[in-house]
């Protein structure tokens, strides 16, 4: 089974481009799976359950941030797909945390920006970006051909990688997805995520709900200190 992990920021189209995707592979004689993850609500698993009769089924981190929900579901997530008898599982992560990467290792990743969030979105993405396989572009019907030849600079100079750009609401280059979903490999165990998760080493993580970097230990950081930890 071919495991693809979606991720991208909110609203950028994800869901939109996998059902592009998805219909393309069932034409194709393919038995696709889906599982969307989120916080607190999705409808995106009825939408592709009715509108497919795929196997679909959301999960909800609730308390836990999403991404690392994701690496604690994600095994028995396949385990379920592959009981389905799917031979391509497409997983769409919440795309909330800018520091997280859902990625695994032997899965493809694909990465969703929309060109209408600003030139230098892709400055601010980190490894959702920089580890992914590919980025697909969307919304490009909406800005001009300067501003998509912008973006796409931008995009490449933070990761070189192949980039499609996408009008995804009419399917616009959706074949070129397809083509890396096709030349993907199949997924093996034990899974491991491509990237270092960040650290999460401190009591805000363990509910400490104080205000200031004084009233709280392990990972802490003030206002004119370094980014990248060094110990305090």
């Amino acid at each position: 089974m071919k495991l693809i992990i979606c991720a991208g920021p909110p609203t950028c189209g994800k869901t939109t481009v996998l059902k592009q995707v998805t219909n393309k592979l069932l034409a194709q004689g393919r038995r696709v799976a889906y599982l969307k993850e989120d916080v607190q609500f999705a409808e995106e698993a009825t939408m592709f359950s009715e509108e497919f009769g795929i196997p679909s089924r959301a999960a909800y981190s609730g308390e836990i941030c999403p991404d690392h929900c994701h690496v604690l579901i994600l095994k028995e997530a396949v385990e379920w797909a592959e009981k389905n008898q799917a031979d391509i599982f497409i997983v769409e992560t919440a795309g909330l945390c800018l520091r997280c990467a859902p990625y695994v290792e032997g899965g493809l990743a694909i990465c969703v920006l929309e060109v209408t969030s600003g030139m230098n979105l892709p400055r601010k993405i980190g490894p959702m970006l920089t580890l992914a396989d590919i980025a697909v572009v969307t919304k490009i019907d909406l800005v001009s051909q300067a501003e998509r030849e912008v973006f796409r600079m931008n995009l490449t100079e933070v990761a070189p990688l192949p980039v499609i750009e996408t009008d995804a609401l009419h399917g616009i280059n959706i074949d070129r997805i397809v083509r890396e979903v096709e030349k993907s490999p199949e997924i093996k165990q034990p899974m491991i995520l491509r990237g270092n998760p960040p650290l999460a080493v401190c009591t805000i993580c363990a509910g400490k709900k104080e205000i200031g970097w004084e009233n709280h230990f392990g990972v802490v950081r003030t206002l004119e200190s370094d980014p990248f930890y060094q110990g305090e």
